[in-house]
Order: C-alpha cells, then sequence, then structure tokens
C-alpha cells in the first residue's frame, strides 16, 4: 500500500485537473466504448464525475470505482476531442496509480507485472520457453493469416486467434548494434518494444533496413525492457518505475541523437506517459526521463519529419495491391502523426491505398482491458473489422504491433483472410538495398 501522504498528493493533483471538465458531453460521441454499451459510467465525462468524490469513494467503495475506472481502453479519443482540453489519459492514470496504491495488486498482477514484466531477462526466458512449447497448447486457427487458438479449454487465451510467438525473438538474432552515422548525419537508438521483438521480429528488421538505406546510424542495446504501459495502466507505479529506470540505463540520451520505436504504444508511452509519472521522483532522475522523452519519435514521423523524406507518390502498378490504412490511436490521437505513414505507403508502386471509414476509430485492444473485458473488446473490434472489409483490400496495414493483434483475431474468428502488415515493413520492401 501506497504512503497516505503519496495519494493525497495525487488525489489534490486529480482535483485541479479535473476542474476543466465542462461536463459537454462531446467525449460521448467518440468513445468507442460507449458505441457499444451505452452507459454513461463508460464515457470519460461519467468516469470524472466518479473521480470528483475519489478522496472519499476510495474509502468507502474502493473496488467498485476500480472497476469502473477500469473499463477505459485509453484510446485518448476523449482527450482529442475535448474542447476544453482535459488531459483525460493523465486523470484515468494517476487515478489507476492512487486506487492500485491504497488497495494493493492482486497476486496474479503482482506476478505478471513485478515478478516477470519488470524483470527483462526473465521475461525473455519465459517468453522463449513459451515459443518452444507453444505447440502443445495451441492449435492452427486461421492458416492464412497464420494464426493459432487454444487446444484445450484455457482461461488465458479463451477463443481468441492468436499470432503465436516467433520461433526466434529479434534479440536473439541482433542482440546489440552501434554503428556509426552515415549519410543523414545522424545516429538513432532503436526502442524495440516487446511485441516486435517477441512476436513480429520482421517488424523490427524492416526497421533496420529502413535506417541504413537512409544513412542512419544505429544504437541498439541488449536486454532492453517493456516500455511499462502495462504496469501504469494498472496502477502498478513500483513495477512502472523499475522498468523505466532500466531502460534509461540501457539507452544515455546523450548518446544518440534520436530514439525511435515502430511501436505507437511504446513512443505514446516514452514521450508522453514518462514525464508524468515521474513528476515527483527527483530532479535528476526526471531530467533523464524528460531527455529521453523528447528525443523519442514514431519511425514514420522521424523518417518525413527528421530526414525530411518527401518520397514521391508512386503510380501503382497494374498489378498493385490494394492495401488500407488504420490509424492507431495512440499514434493519431496523442501524437498527431497521421500522414507519415501514408506517405511512405504510398512510396511503394506495389500497393495502391484505399482509404477506410472511419480510419482512427479504435481497433478495440486497449492493451490489459482486452484480458479483462474481452466481450467489449470484441464487441469493439467487429466494427473495426467491418470497416476493413468493406473496403475489399487483400491487406490491412498499421504502425502499433497491438493493433495487428487484435486485427489478427477478429479477422481469424470470421475467417477472413485479408493480411496485417505494418507500414515499415511495406516500406521497406520499396526500397532497393
Amino acid at each position: 500500500m501506497a504512503g497516505i501522504k503519496d495519494l493525497a498528493r495525487l488525489v489534490r493533483e486529480l482535483e485541479d485537473q479535473m476542474v476543466v471538465c465542462m461536463r459537454c458531453g462531446m467525449c460521448q460521441a467518440v468513445c468507442p466504448l460507449y458505441a457499444e454499451t451505452g452507459r454513461e459510467a463508460d464515457v470519460a465525462r461519467g468516469k470524472l464525475a466518479l473521480l470528483e468524490g475519489l478522496s472519499k469513494e476510495m474509502f468507502r467503495d474502493p473496488r467498485g470505482v476500480s472497476e469502473r475506472l477500469h473499463r477505459c481502453l485509453l484510446c485518448g479519443s476523449c482527450a482529442a476531442n475535448c474542447p476544453s482540453g482535459v488531459k483525460v489519459l493523465d486523470i484515468f492514470l494517476k487515478a489507476r496509480a492512487i486506487l492500485a496504491g491504497y488497495m494493493g495488486l492482486s497476486p496474479v498482477k503482482k506476478l505478471i507485472l513485478r515478478g516477470m514484466l519488470a524483470n527483462p531477462a526473465f521475461f525473455d526466458k519465459v517468453t522463449e520457453w513459451g515459443a518452444k512449447f507453444q505447440d502443445l497448447f495451441t492449435q492452427p486457427a486461421n492458416e492464412m493469416l497464420g494464426t493459432s487458438c487454444a487446444r484445450f479449454m484455457s482461461p488465458l487465451l479463451g477463443d481468441r486467434h492468436i499470432k503465436p510467438f516467433a520461433a526466434r525473438p529479434f534479440h536473439a538474432d541482433v542482440p546489440n548494434m552501434d554503428t556509426a552515422p552515415g549519410s543523414s548525419g545522424i545516429k538513432a537508438a532503436f526502442f524495440v518494444g516487446c511485441l516486435i521483438d517477441k512476436i513480429f521480429p520482421s517488424v523490427a528488421q524492416a526497421t533496420l533496413k529502413v535506417l541504413r538505406a537512409h544513412g542512419v546510424g544505429i544504437y541498439l542495446p541488449d536486454n532492453q525492457a517493456c516500455c511499462g504501459i502495462p504496469a501504469a495502466s494498472s496502477g502498478d507505479m513500483t513495477a512502472f518505475k523499475k522498468l523505466v529506470r532500466h531502460n534509461l540505463e540501457r539507452f544515455p540520451f546523450e548518446r544518440f541523437d534520436v530514439l525511435i520505436t515502430s511501436c505507437a504504444t511504446c513512443t505514446f508511452t516514452i514521450r508522453k506517459v514518462w514525464p508524468v509519472l515521474f513528476s515527483e521522483d527527483g530532479a535528476d532522475l526526471l531530467a533523464r526521463v524528460r531527455g529521453l522523452s523528447e528525443k523519442t519519435m514514431d519511425i514514420h514521423e522521424f523518417l518525413i519529419r527528421r530526414l525530411g523524406l518527401s518520397p514521391p507518390m508512386a503510380t501503382p502498378d497494374s498489378n498493385a495491391v490494394a492495401v488500407t490504412y488504420h490509424d492507431p490511436c495512440h499514434l493519431k490521437k496523442s501524437l498527431g502523426v497521421f500522414r507519415e505513414p501514408r506517405q511512405l505507403l504510398q512510396a511503394n508502386p506495389r500497393i495502391r491505398l484505399v482509404e477506410m471509414a472511419q480510419s482512427d476509430w479504435c481497433c478495440g485492444l486497449g492493451g490489459s482491458f482486452s484480458l479483462e473485458h474481452y466481450d467489449l473488446s470484441s464487441q469493439v473490434g467487429r466494427r473495426k473489422r467491418d470497416m476493413v472489409v468493406a473496403t475489399g483490400t487483400r491487406v490491412l496495414a498499421t504502425a502499433c504491433p497491438a493493433c495487428m493483434l487484435q486485427f489478427y483475431d477478429r479477422l481469424s474468428q470470421a475467417g477472413d483472410t485479408v493480411h496485417v502488415r505494418h507500414v515499415v515493413e511495406i516500406y521497406a520492401e520499396s526500397l532497393k538495398t
């Protein structure tokens, strides 16, 4: 349990932030969860009203408050459309930290977050074992998409169609790298992220290919850790801060010009979440957090804005494959990056971009939300899957591995054969080197 002084401080911070909300209801129109449930309690406005009395409700019914607060995808749709500029994600993350600090974590969350995730070397070993023995517990679900489902009744997998662990994680093939800048004169650190490392290593390989092709020096340290968003979204500040400190050691920001990721959620977490949740951790540590945060960029943003690439829009070949693009919530709504991935897609003459309706509507994964509320996550995901299929395209491109997981599940469950790819993979194929 957190100290009462820390809890009181966080409550005061929330009170100062929440007074900005005018209860206008704009969040209602854009909330993907409300669109499925129609419940006021699922909208940001409803949750903010609940949090106004947090200091009292926390003692009266902490479990009830926590359950309602965790019924949120943390997609940022409400914040992106709020006319008052309410920092909804900051408020919700702090509120979850308050409640977790007061109530404590469940034994299962402690095991996962503090026992495994916060110990990178051990986490790597566990997932490597999982890759070796996963065929004992899973079976093919959709061979075209390469998905699997549980072989036996599983409380963890349930009815999900999952993308299995890669036979070899990216870090096993490329443990580290430190190359000098080439023609660009820029040296970039590469933060890989858990899902890309362990499930989509081809995305990491494509990222390296793109950086090399544009003369960018690469700093890739070994023993990287999770960005910390699973811990932060669960309110576990102990695991979160341990992961951030570990990554600060692996990425001394004086050694490179920019830190890039190919994961929208990792970029959002390092850029936006780290400075907010480290606001009271000492000037020296906060300076290091901010130093790394300010250097962090999404790979697409880096290529277009920092390198200054202006790839010409290629004329699609006669046999070009139709591709549609999904805007990850954290990338567009929280970081304002949406033109750049499209520019890179359209640089490949072998694809023809077809826009879908509501390309920035949430896919419904929400990280741990999908684990705790799979039925709701699936409902939101089915709506998004219908938007994809309506385009008639053969390939869905996006810029976040978490979104990729959700689409694999939804498309596979429906028996579709729309392939899911990362934008950087498609762009890398257009390069000659």
